[in-house]
């Protein structure tokens, strides 16, 4: 089996294309000239660089793929933008690169079995924040944010197309080794202090990267498994001062200094972080995309359709998941 793995020198993209080889496929690593390649060092690995920003080069680039290699069987698009100060780019790169890829496999028939979009639980924007019942997929979405309607834009593409069966994923917060904005966090209760927003404490759900990947990989294997969508998350709840207290207890911190910052000073934080970015032109982790995240309460989906349909069982509970991250956090000079 041959499968294609967009974004693959990413956090995630580098742990899909792991449980491609470890289950013994022919694994094609979709990646931008100049990517960093130091997780992708495993000689089987083969590469290409895909031509998003051009419908006709690429769609010429996948026919010549198809004529010399054969179709990919699965094609797994992952690549994708999670902070810009352009907000623009978010359609531009989330979206459009999707159109045009789905136009250039279909036309050249580079797709033999599946096509699965990871998309976000941003994608269905705010949960109900009075009786906090999970986001369920009949849910009507309503994304609140530019990387959550980037997302959605690209989902619709994808839905549209009748060229070959696909998979939706939208996974809620994912985290482990490598990752970066829960590091943020963490870095901060390894330095004593902890800031959570809100007065009213975020519901979150969490997968860890290594059981996303596995995820993935069980609905592309899965006949009958098609034109489906899911939430990938663990299936536990946690509030975001339990999430703190347990990466202090992980990180052996005995004290910390615990406070929650108002929406209001948060957004302020925010926006301010935002001009800063802009004037040094470089992305930040906090922006008005990323406050309104932070405001989002409600982070609780539905997965039984994915435990139902997949029988997927994760193999990391939150615990488990942040020390094996923590663990490598150390090991790579990052705490």
């Amino acid at each position: 089996m041959r499968v294609l793995i967009t974004g693959a020198s990413g956090f995630i993209g580098g742990f899909l294309v792991e449980e491609a080889l470890r289950r013994g496929y022919e694994t094609w690593a979709g990646i931008r000239k100049g990517s960093d390649r130091s997780r992708l060092n495993d000689p089987r690995i083969h590469f290409i660089d895909l031509r998003y920003d051009d419908q006709e080069a690429l769609t010429t680039q996948l026919h010549a793929f198809v004529d010399e290699y054969g179709a990919w069987d699965w094609v797994v698009h992952n690549a994708g933008l999670t902070k810009t100060i352009n907000k623009s780019l978010f359609y531009e790169v989330n979206a459009e690169n999707t159109r045009r890829l789905l136009y250039a496999l279909a036309n050249s028939g580079g797709v033999g079995k599946k096509f699965l979009l990871m998309s976000s639980l941003s994608s269905f924007g705010p949960g109900d924040e009075i009786s906090f019942r999970p986001i369920r997929l009949s849910d009507p979405q309503k994304p609140n944010t530019d990387y959550g309607k980037s997302k959605l834009l690209a989902e619709n593409y994808v839905r549209k197309q009748t060229a070959f069966p696909y998979v939706i994923m939208r996974p809620t917060g994912v985290y482990g080794p490598g990752e970066r904005d829960y590091y943020v966090e963490i870095k901060s209760i390894q330095a004593g202090f902890d800031f959570t927003v809100g007065y009213v404490p975020q519901r979150i759900t969490f997968i860890y990267v290594k059981d996303l990947a596995s995820a993935v990989f069980l609905a592309l294997e899965n006949e009958r498994v098609v034109n489906k969508e899911y939430f990938v998350a663990d299936g536990d709840v946690y509030t975001d001062i339990q999430f703190a207290r347990l990466a202090q207890e992980l990180l052996g911190k005995k004290y910390v200094f615990h406070a929650r910052v108002p929406l209001r000073l948060a957004q302020i934080a925010c926006a301010s972080v935002e001009w800063f970015g802009k004037i040094r032109k470089k992305s930040v982790t906090l922006n008005s995309d990323k406050f309104l995240i932070l405001k989002q309460r409600n982070w609780i989906c539905d997965t039984l359709p994915l435990r139902e349909d997949l029988g997927f069982k994760p193999s990391y509970s939150l615990r488990k998941g942040l020390e094996e991250t923590i663990r490598w956090y150390r090991s790579h000079g990052w705490l």
